[in-house]
């Protein structure tokens, strides 16, 4: 893939009715793009179901939720869950001896060990075989369990939002700060850390729980799928990718992207899965969404850096009240010393300063590891960007990311009825006219 296929501009109106059904084939948290999209099916009428990726308890062992957890995840997402526990990712699993990875390989690795580590590689496929037979089976359970609750007639929107793969181990939480946060001495570089046999094992988590999880939901609701089909109704699968996002860099719309997203192997996966689906005729689409502040994304220092620019954005494409309401409301979020003018000038010459711009010149070869310069360079930038804000609990990205999440949300509801393709991404043209259309 060497361009970039936006979502088209045209408004269109979907066709899902009252009595349809929505699945969120994750768990749903406060902070997250699955927010508008959910809010999106609420509005139509739709059932809304869930599921659970069930709870780990302190021998690994894997159960459904207990009737508090329960009751406390139907509330949040205001709907039922299917509880039937759909964890996804081998590091817990445990091989043909019973022994996981996490609990035995990676438990007592030291930092200073991290780069001499060997790995049996033997007893981790092990681990993904038995992984993946315990996903599908619970897949099958789950969806036979679905396929009970979906009226004749219906139309039924699959949302996929399962993602990470970082293994659970302290290491990691060590080595991914000094690969993603740390500056000087302290610094590891990304490419070092990934292409190490820890490294390998986090990408292969990835791969299984960012990606596999789409073409295993896929696979295992084709019974589901051409029941809805047979009975006139229409079955669409959405997955949430990112690929870097065009913003307005010197005044035009460019695509950049944050550096290192070590996830980005696995988006690209992804979206592999979503491309082999579409050829066969199924409804299958990965939204690449704008950068925003996330429970997850948190942990890349700098990749709200694009995010600022929404504003310009905002103000290019519908210049009136609601734009202005914007700015007044992002500016009453900053110390009082500085203004949003002076936000967005840090954040423009961020984007075109050398160390960073080259990064954004390069789409065929996404995703790409750091290097020391251009890491220091962005944490500062960020940092310095961050401290003009006046409560840290209460940034303009959150206004901001509070935007995204409701404009994708409608953006990617009325597409996924009648999709134009399995890849489409959204930037921030088309996110800040729908935003001004939507409001004025």
């Amino acid at each position: 893939m060497t361009t970039v296929t936006s979502l088209p501009e045209s408004s269109r109106t979907h066709g899902f009715k009252a009595g349809d059904v929505f699945l969120l084939f994750g768990e749903l948290f406060p902070r997250g793009y699955a927010n508008g999209l959910v809010d999106e099916a609420k509005k139509a009428g739709m059932t809304i179901i869930g599921i659970t990726v069930g709870r780990r308890e302190k021998d690994n062992s894997l159960r459904p939720l207990s009737e508090e957890e329960l009751t406390q995840a139907q509330t949040n997402l205001g709907g039922e869950i299917i509880n039937v526990p759909l964890w996804a990712g081998f590091d817990m699993d445990p091989a043909n001896d019973g022994v996981s990875t996490a609990s035995a390989a990676i438990a007592t690795i030291k930092p200073s060990d991290w780069q001499g580590t060997k790995l049996d590689w033997d007893k981790i496929a092990e681990s993904q075989a038995n992984s993946v037979a315990r996903l599908r089976g619970s897949i099958a359970e789950m969806a036979s369990e679905l396929k009970g609750k979906i009226p004749k007639g219906a139309n039924v929107f699959f949302a996929h939002t399962m993602a990470g793969g970082i293994p659970k181990s302290k290491i990691f939480l060590v080595l991914l700060n000094r690969a993603i946060k740390a500056m000087g001495d302290r610094a590891i570089p990304s490419k070092d850390l990934w292409e190490s046999e820890l490294g390998l094992l986090a990408s292969k988590n990835y791969d299984a729980i960012t990606a596999d999880t789409f073409n295993e939901l896929i696979q295992g609701t084709s019974e589901i799928r051409e029941m809805v089909e047979a009975n006139g109704g229409v079955c669409t699968y959405s997955a949430y990718g990112y690929h870097g996002t065009e913003i307005l860099i010197d005044g035009e719309y460019r695509w950049q992207c944050y550096s290192p997203y070590l996830p980005g192997w696995s988006k690209k996966r992804l979206e592999d899965h979503a491309k082999a689906a579409f050829a066969k005729g199924i409804k299958a689409v990965v939204y690449n969404c704008p950068e925003v502040r996330t429970n997850s994304s948190d942990l890349f220092s700098g990749v709200e850096m694009p995010l600022y620019t929404l504003l310009r954005a905002i103000k290019k494409e519908g210049p009136g009240a609601w734009a202005e309401e914007q700015f007044q409301a992002c500016s009453a979020l900053l110390k009082e010393e500085y203004t949003l003018e002076q936000m967005l000038d840090e954040v423009d010459a961020y984007h075109v300063c050398p160390e960073i711009s080259p990064y954004y010149a390069d789409f065929a070869n996404w995703p790409l590891h750091n290097n020391p310069e251009m890491v220091t360079v962005m944490l500062t930038a960020s940092d310095r960007v961050m401290a003009m804000n006046s409560d840290k609990k209460n940034l303009v990205t959150d206004h901001l990311s509070g935007l995204v999440v409701e404009s994708s949300g409608r953006l990617m509801f009325n597409e996924a009825y009648q999709p134009h393709g399995p890849v489409l991404w959204l930037n921030h043209d088309l996110i800040a006219k729908e935003l001004n259309q939507h409001h004025q």
